[in-house]
């Protein structure tokens, strides 16, 4: 194994240049702010957990987990996702604040992929969690607010796919009775967007006709409002049946919301997180092909913690958004320059505090003779640094340019 070079990184990881961080932080900025409107309180974990904790927990298969030893021989984790550590503080530091919680983060997370993948190992997530509400209400609040949030992270064009994992239960419950493996194998081709595996796999079960054009009709199931009634005729099974009128009833406020627009049914799409118990979502921006959002309800996941709480949330993919959205703007703000000779840098100085305290970006520049001078003109000084404004103060020039 060669020894890496002095500007080498490891393969996954990624240096932010100062372009890229000014528009990641307006994108944080912007959404976090954006929550705040909507009552979610901001929240912060580390970035090493235990892994008998939050990386058993996360759901994150241990293939993808960054692993480690600290000094006592404790095996730690870097975060994978932040459902799991915001689950943990809820069940131990919040345990007595009154429900429901309102809970937002901006963090980064750590995920080891196989080189040949071309994804990144770390990126960030901006995301919310409303814990201590099992009802519809809930479920249409975060996905109006993951709407909400796309638009303020800039994101114009987007669809927000809705489905739940009850249906699906349900549904295979019924097609492949006391068959787990099945079951699980028909949700894995689901999520994989592989239909061909998926009707391979049904043509091995001893299915009626009436259930073959069930499963075909599945396949099909994805639109607006009408997707309710028509799942409600594809079974009988009660699971699937109480998940599709949940449904129902969270589409009904989303239009309360007037946001159902931006939102269609697709009772094939599967969460990519096994914790998922209810209502799942991706959102999709035109640009890209990859999910720019996910999320949903996870009822189980906090007993993991020692309490038993209903919860559902959606995390932002920031990282996305910044490398592959057009609709996010650079912050374009030119500095001022305060040039001073050593005679009035005492002036250059205070002129330079005064800017800074009304909120402008300033830097500083001590001059020696004229031919340093950048003039104001020009705008821009010998190296090709361009300036919004200039203060000169300096004994050979008697005015402010």
């Amino acid at each position: 194994m060669s020894k890496p070079k002095g500007f080498e990184k490891p393969i996954g990881f990624r240096d932010y240049l100062p372009h890229a961080v000014s528009k990641l932080r307006k994108i944080e900025n912007d959404v976090l702010n954006c929550m705040n409107q909507w009552g979610y309180r901001q929240i912060m974990t580390p970035t090493l957990e235990f892994y008998d904790t939050v990386g058993v927990a996360s759901s994150t298969s241990d293939q993808k987990l960054y692993k480690l030893l600290n000094n006592r021989g404790q095996a730690l984790v870097l975060r994978s996702e932040m459902t799991a550590p915001v689950a943990r503080v809820v069940s131990s530091l919040l345990k007595d604040e009154p429900l429901p919680l309102r809970l937002s983060y901006h963090a980064n997370v750590f995920r080891a992929i196989e080189e040949e993948a071309g994804r990144e190992a770390e990126f960030y997530q901006t995301g919310v969690e409303l814990v201590g509400d099992d009802s519809p209400e809930a479920d249409a609040e975060v996905v109006a607010l993951a709407i909400a949030s796309l638009q303020a992270a800039g994101v114009r064009t987007f669809k927000i796919a809705m489905g739940h994992v009850g249906f699906l239960n349900g549904l295979f419950q019924e097609v492949a009775p006391g068959l787990p493996e099945v079951q699980e194998e028909l949700k894995n081709h689901l999520l994989d967007r592989d239909y061909v595996a998926f009707r391979d796999s049904l043509s091995l079960l001893n299915l009626t006709e009436e259930q073959k054009e069930e499963m075909d009709g599945l396949l099909r199931l994805r639109g607006g409002k009408e997707i309710c009634g028509q799942a409600l005729e594809l079974s009988r099974h009660p699971l699937a049946r109480a998940s599709i009128e949940h449904l129902c009833k969270v589409w009904e406020v989303l239009e309360a919301y007037e946001v159902s627009e931006h939102v269609l049914i697709d009772l094939t799409m599967v969460g990519d997180f096994t914790y998922y118990t209810g209502m799942t979502f991706e959102g999709y921006a035109a640009e890209l092909g990859f999910p720019v959002c996910s999320g949903g309800r996870y009822d189980n996941l906090l007993q993991q913690f020692g309490r038993s709480v209903p919860s559902t949330g959606f995390s932002l993919k920031t990282t996305r958004i910044l490398d592959g959205v057009s609709g996010v703007e650079e912050r374009q703000e030119l500095p001022t320059l305060v040039q001073y000779d050593a005679l009035r840098r005492k002036e250059g100085l205070e002129q330079s505090v005064r800017l800074r305290a009304e909120g402008r970006v300033v830097v500083t520049r001590l001059v020696t003779k004229p031919g340093e001078l950048t003039s104001a003109d020009a705008g821009t000084d010998a190296g090709g640094k361009r300036y919004g404004e200039i203060y000169t103060f300096v004994s050979f020039v008697k005015e402010r340019s």
